[in-house]
């Protein structure tokens, strides 16, 4: 198998529950709703999601055909499938970010939320993404932003030791990583993107103010303040709109999507499909398939 950079995994954890139904975030989710409906497509055909996780951001996907959930997490997934229900309109993937499960220029939107923390190799993540979109399409990405006004404040007054203004990601916790605005931009345009918008999110990630002032003013508040992000990026959450420079025509994604996965192992596409797994015709890798979720993670066991 391929070296990889490690990956955080969510296997068995309640993190929707414990961080965002019972952790007091319904402030942050509503402003990132609002960040939504500025840079989200109105329809399209086929949506990529990154970091789905249990499916908080899913239903905002209601106008695209179908919507590919890919999380490193089973658990996840499985929390997810229960949400929305099994239909022909979501397909649920395992799946280490690094070694896509896809065939190249594939989706014509793709999002990765509260996700890009995790990713000790950035660059190579977005790489990855970058070459399963089609030409023209439309890229929504979220990032934890190193040049907030808490970190910089705490870095004049000698609270912490890592300098914010510089470009390199910084790993406060081991695989959790903030970045520089610019360092992300630099990283999208040499992938052959085209920054359209960027939005400033959680300007009030304040607790005495989450306690005080009820979510939806806060939200309301923080969503006239987002379009700030296209002059300076100060907040801890930044949402950013990219379109693919390439030229060219999407197409009509298949009818069975099961056609559109490659083997990680190898690169091959054409996996047969055998009810319990995918088989990979060249090198002959099996990928399991239980209850509803593509298991692209580790080859299955040969019997």
């Amino acid at each position: 198998m391929t070296n990889t950079p490690p990956v955080c995994n969510y296997e068995g954890s309640d993190y929707q529950q414990s961080f965002w139904e019972q952790g007091g975030r319904q402030y942050e989710d509503l402003a990132e709703g609002i960040a939504f409906k500025r840079v989200l497509p109105k329809n399209g055909k086929l949506m990529l999601e990154l970091g789905a996780g249990a499916g908080r951001n899913t239903p905002r996907y209601a106008g695209f055909d179908r919507v590919v959930l890919l999380d490193y997490s089973t658990t996840q997934l499985a929390q997810a499938q229960e949400k929305l229900g099994r239909s022909d309109k979501y397909i649920f993937v395992a799946a280490d970010i690094y070694r896509l499960p896809f065939l190249n220029h594939s989706f014509d939107s793709a999002t990765m939320i509260r996700a890009l923390h995790h990713m000790a190799d950035a660059p190579k993540a977005l790489s990855q993404i970058r070459n399963v979109l089609q030409p023209q399409a439309i890229f929504i990405l979220e990032f934890a932003n190193k040049l907030n006004l808490k970190a910089i404040f705490r870095y004049w007054l000698g609270r912490q030791t890592w300098n914010p203004f510089t470009l390199e990601p910084v790993e406060f916790v081991k695989l959790n990583f903030d970045f520089h605005p610019k360092a992300i931009r630099n990283w999208l345009t040499n992938l052959g993107f085209n920054i359209e918008k960027t939005l400033t999110v959680s300007h009030f990630r304040l607790g005495i103010l989450k306690r005080l002032i009820p979510a939806r003013w806060l939200a309301t508040l923080d969503g006239i303040f987002q379009l700030s992000g296209r002059f300076f990026q100060l907040t801890p959450s930044v949402f950013v709109k990219a379109i693919v420079k390439e030229e060219g025509e999407q197409t009509t994604p298949p009818a069975n999507l099961i056609e559109l996965f490659k083997c990680p192992n190898c690169g091959s596409g054409n996996l047969a499909d055998k009810r319990d797994h995918l088989l990979c015709p060249s090198c002959k890798a099996e990928w399991a398939v239980q209850d509803g979720i593509y298991d692209f993670r580790e080859k299955r066991n040969s019997h």
